[in-house]
């Protein structure tokens, strides 16, 4: 008998898109989640300022001015394991460069994403250049 049950690449995925929500970026939110070895949930994200920093409404009207200031949903998820503990790492958006190679100083083999970053396409050379599966899946 076929199973029902999602894949643990879609469950981590349909984790990371729940942690979105919490953004307080209404124009870009993104979320990520992180399943070690036995497909346990290490560390759920979502991009947006610091912790207790307050700003006003206007400050989320222009995108490039605020990016700067914006901590990445992958640099949020990685603050909550060490190196060698997350086995896949799930994101709603195809992480910048940066990130990418952030992903790859942990050791993390497999990297799933929703949605494509088009400002920076670098993160799939680099994925691949350090041998990190990564693909694209829509649940």
């Amino acid at each position: 008998m076929k199973s029902n049950r999602i894949s643990w690449e879609e469950y981590a995925l349909k984790i990371a898109e729940v942690a979105a929500l919490r953004s307080e970026d209404k124009y870009v939110q993104v979320g990520s989640c992180a399943l070690d070895y036995s497909n346990k949930v290490i560390g759920v994200a979502y991009n947006g300022l610091a912790s207790g920093v307050n700003v006003p409404e206007s400050f989320w009207e222009e995108r490039d001015l605020r990016r700067p200031f914006m901590i990445h949903a992958e640099v949020n998820l990685l603050s909550l394991f060490k190196r060698g503990e997350c086995k896949l790492l799930a994101c709603t958006l195809l992480p910048c460069s940066c990130c990418a190679s952030m992903i790859a100083s942990y050791g993390i083999q497999t990297v799933i994403y929703r949605d494509v970053y088009a400002r920076d396409n670098k993160a799939l050379d680099i994925f691949a250049f350090n041998g990190i599966v990564c693909k694209q899946i829509t649940c």
